[in-house]
């Protein structure tokens, strides 16, 4: 007979705080393999910047005089906008005028920014210095058509496409259907129509096993997102990879498809890893605040997971969620439109047509085909089963009651969530390339 098997204590990243637990002993822990965080993050993004991976410095792209439109990330990315800005405005000094800048937050088909939120965002110097807007993808007067692009209609920001100067800046970690985000994406979806996220979040596309952690060539949500930016024209991008603390530990500068090219590979290296065979029991988190400030977010996590748990096994996802579903958002009521999240999905693949948010519900309900998932968060009981999932209150209780079931259970654990994603051995994800 087997005795009980020893504990280990592991922090999870959950709102500001973390939360601890303890887990088996032999669990597998799964953490990114972070390099360490730069001593001075403006001086790292300024070097990006004046030393790109290919091309000339920033400087030397900015004509005197010129609008210049920055697209940075909307509230729930953990980006790092201070430092990255900083940096920015150190080049655009004595050649551009502030009234001549315009912040864009690339809100892609989120909501506006709230005054708070600008302020924990940019900081004072910034909201001081320059303009700063919210991408509206619904406002068709700050929308202008820019025609078909790789199967996709295009419209973008308006003021975004008027700038002389076109400067994207994001961060770079693994994205569930996307491949990685940064780069290109702070384009399309980030500025763009409703009408072109719609056809970039197509229920197909979203359903196609390429659509996935990792892959960028061969995506059909990637491939056009690639080509909207080449297209339209990005002069210069730059992205950082962050640790678990959301300190810059690389910065990258340059064009943007060959940029985000090379933050790819380095954020392969640092976030996939590898773990030899799937999981009875995987415990994820959606990276902590800001990442997981709602569920629709902490779908992601739910993702992560799924990459590793075996058929029939149980997810358990620790994320605050403290806006919510959000209550507000098209999401939250996709979930309660059905008796299952099963038949909610089946409903949006039927649609013929893309519903907003229809494809965090297909990603959330491909994750509960495959295995059970369990939701530690601040919602009520009511909110996360309107969500068809089921809610806890303790993971440990929780834990000692599945492995009462399966005393032999194999457990993963992902502290840093979608900051990490496993993939097993036998089937390999290649950034760029597929699968290999």
């Amino acid at each position: 007979m087997t005795g009980p098997r020893r504990s280990q204590a592991v922090t999870l990243a959950y709102g500001t705080v973390g939360m601890e637990i303890d887990v088996p002993d032999d669990a597998t822990v799964v953490r990114p393999a972070h390099h360490p965080a730069v001593a001075d993050e403006v001086a790292a993004v300024r070097a990006a910047l004046d030393r790109p991976v290919e091309g000339p410095p920033l400087r030397d792209l900015i004509p005197e005089g010129a609008r210049v439109a920055i697209s940075v990330c909307d509230a729930t990315r953990p980006q790092p906008r201070k430092p990255m800005l900083a940096a920015i405005a150190q080049v655009l000094d004595g050649i551009v005028r502030p009234e001549n800048v315009v912040v864009l937050i690339a809100t892609g088909t989120l909501g506006k920014s709230s005054q708070d939120q600008r302020q924990e965002m940019l900081g004072d110097d910034v909201l001081r210095r320059w303009r700063v807007v919210d991408h509206d993808s619904r406002d068709a007067d700050s929308l202008r058509a820019v025609g078909v692009i790789d199967g996709v209609p295009v419209a973008l920001n308006r003021e975004w496409l008027d700038a002389d100067v076109r400067i994207t800046t994001g961060f770079v970690e693994p994205h569930f259907f996307a491949g990685f985000s940064g780069g290109p994406k702070m384009v399309a979806p980030g500025l763009a129509a409703l009408e072109t996220v719609l056809e970039l979040h197509s229920p197909a596309r979203i359903a196609d096993p390429r659509a996935t952690f990792g892959v960028l060539e061969g995506n059909p949500v990637h491939d056009p997102v690639r080509a909207i930016a080449a297209a339209t024209g990005v002069t210069f991008a730059i992205d950082v990879l962050i640790d678990g603390r959301h300190r810059i530990t690389h910065a990258f500068g340059g064009p943007v498809l060959e940029m985000h090219a090379v933050a790819c590979r380095t954020a392969r290296e640092v976030a996939m890893r590898p773990v030899p065979g799937p999981f009875d029991i995987v415990i994820t988190t959606n990276s902590g605040y800001p990442l997981d400030r709602n569920l629709y977010q902490a779908v992601k996590g739910m993702a992560a997971a799924a990459t590793v748990v075996a058929g029939g096994g149980t997810i358990i996802c620790a994320a605050e969620c403290r806006d919510g579903l959000p209550e507000d958002g098209n999401y939250a009521r996709l979930l309660r439109s059905g008796t299952s999240i099963a038949t909610v999905a089946e409903d949006i693949l039927g649609a013929g047509r893309t519903i907003p948010d229809g494809w965090q519900v297909q990603v959330q309900a491909r994750a509960q085909a495959r295995a059970d998932v369990f939701l530690r968060s601040s919602l009520t009981d009511d909110a996360a089963r309107s969500a068809h999932l089921q809610p806890i209150q303790d993971i440990g209780a929780l834990m000692d009651r599945l492995l009462a079931q399966q005393p032999a259970a194999r457990v993963c654990v992902l502290p840093e969530g979608p900051q990490t994603i496993p993939f097993l051995q036998a089937s390999r994800v290649g950034v760029g390339g597929g699968e290999g």
